[in-house]
Parts: structure tokens; sequence; C-alpha cells
């Protein structure tokens, strides 16, 4: 059985972009999708899309900070790096919830902040009023000794890798940031969303912990991604926790099959969420505009 597991893995894998990022604006290069792409009724924008310029850092307004930091790590057994994002005006006096914001197959710690830029995503809302000012973090979902990206991006030791985060950010992470940094600790004040293989790690561990997580939000899901009755084996607790469920792909994505049938599953079991359809493909547009959608949400 795991053998098929494994070559359902590799196919699925087929469709993932692996050229993510190479320009600030890039549209990556997809091979052959694993199937046609088959839109449905309900794969439609919930939202409209960013404005333009929602993603060109402005003069004349206050900007957070972003800094690497490091922290040890149990689970792998070595110093890890992580991004953090602190709002404009962070101060120990207050404080702030968390989204910790996880990267895609071929990234790291950097991966967000060289090509989606939430730092000036969120500086933009913050002087709009659109958002609660919240730290952001940015780890490396590759829990292992050596995480920077390998050649062989679909090898099981590379699986497996995403798959061990689970226990680092559980167990390391979060726990690192609560020591460091003036934050709600509460699950009422953390949320887990992330891109591609990211998103993927976001549904799996957000769905599998809520009594860590009250807010989860899965941008272009990947073939990681576990079947739909595995990810909520209850619907009501489901219900019950979840302040916001946010499952979203672009119209052009070769992978969208499998966020469509997450919001398959979630519509029959009547479990809230909210399915949000665009016109971008597995590509950093996509990722841009579900941040800015995704984090206006978060923590009300």
């Amino acid at each position: 059985m795991k053998s098929i597991t494994r070559i359902a893995f590799l196919l699925a894998c087929a469709a993932l972009t692996i050229s993510l990022g190479r320009a600030q604006n890039a549209v990556s290069t997809p091979v052959v999708p694993a199937a046609p792409i088959v839109l449905g009724p309900d794969d439609k924008p919930a939202f409209p899309d960013a404005p333009a310029g929602f993603d060109v850092k402005r003069e004349g307004i206050a900007h957070g900070k972003a800094e690497m930091i490091e922290y040890d790590s149990k689970t792998v057994g070595t110093r890890r790096k992580m991004l953090v994002y602190t709002p404009p005006g962070y101060s120990t006096d207050r404080k702030y919830p968390v989204l910790y914001l996880l990267h895609g197959i071929g990234g790291d710690e950097t991966e967000w902040q060289r090509f989606a830029i939430p730092d000036v995503i969120l500086d933009n809302l913050l002087a709009d009023g659109k958002l609660v000012p919240m730290i952001v973090v940015m780890p490396n979902g590759r829990a292992r000794a050596d995480d920077r990206s390998p050649r062989e991006l679909f090898s099981a030791e590379h699986s497996a890798a995403f798959a061990n985060f689970e226990r680092d950010l559980l167990d390391d992470v979060i726990p690192a940031i609560e020591a460091r940094y003036a934050v709600q600790s509460d699950r009422a004040h953390r949320a887990l969303a992330g891109l591609s293989m990211g998103a993927g790690q976001s549904l799996n561990f957000g769905l599998a912990h809520l009594d860590e997580f009250a807010w989860v939000g899965a941008f272009s899901p990947a073939p990681n991604t576990k079947p739909p009755a595995q990810l909520v084996p209850d619907p009501v607790a489901a219900t019950q926790k979840l302040s916001l469920l946010w499952l979203s792909c672009g119209n052009k994505d070769g992978l969208i099959k499998i966020a469509q049938g997450v919001h398959a599953y979630l519509k029959e079991k009547n479990v809230p969420h909210i399915w949000q359809v665009d016109s971008n493909g597995h590509d950093t547009p996509e990722w841009r505009n579900c941040l800015y959608l995704f984090s206006q949400r978060i923590f009300r």
C-alpha cells in the first residue's frame, strides 16, 4: 500500500511548478499537468482581486521590520533559522496574534519575503486600516539537518522532511516565538497558512491540531495534502473550533483538482469555509493575492 501511495505522490508531483519565483513577478512554467483542468460552478472568486498597487512599497507610511532569527530545534537537533515580521510600532507593552506562513517545495525561510513581499502587503493594509496588527513567522518547513532545497525535489527523503516539520512547528518554532516576542499564545490568536507544499502542510497540521490553530489557510495546495476525509474526520469539531478555513487556487493551476476535492468534501459535510478561485496559475501573483485577501480576515 505504501508503494502505491508513493507512486501516486510522484505522479501528482509531476504537475508541480519547479521554477517558482525566478523573477520578481514570475509566472512559473508548469510541466504537463497530471490531469486536465476542469472547472465547476463553484470554481469562481469569492472576493475581487487585490487592487493595483497593493504590493508596491509606499513612502510616507509606517513600516514593519523583518528580521532573521535562530532557534534550537529539538526535533532536528540543530539551530535553525526563521524570518519574523513585526508590525509598525511593535511594542512589548501589548501582545500580538501570530500568523505562521509556510513556503513551497523548493523554498526556504526566505521564499515568501523574496517573492511575495508580505512586509509590503501587510504594511499597506495596516496603513489603510484593513488589518489587525500581527506578527508573521516564516520558518523553514523542511525539518532536517540539511534544510536547503535539494536537487531532487520529489524524493522520499525530501517529502519526509516536510512531514517532520509538524513536530518542529509545534514543539520548537511556536515555543521559540512565544518566548522571544510579545504574543497572544492561545489558539484564537494563532493562524497557519502556506503556499503549495506549505498549503498542504497547513491543512495537514492545522486541521489535525484544532486545539492549536483557529485560523487555517491553504493557497494552491500541493500533492502532500492528505485526503479530505483524513483532514477533517470530525466535521462537527472542525465547524465548532475553526474561526476561518480558507482554501484558494488559481483556475490555471494544474494542481487545482487537489483543492477542488477538499472543497467538495467540506461542502458535502457542511464545514464552513471560503473557496476562492481566481484567474492565476501556480505562481507568485496568486500567492500575493491570497495573502492580501486572507490576512484581512483573520484575528477578527
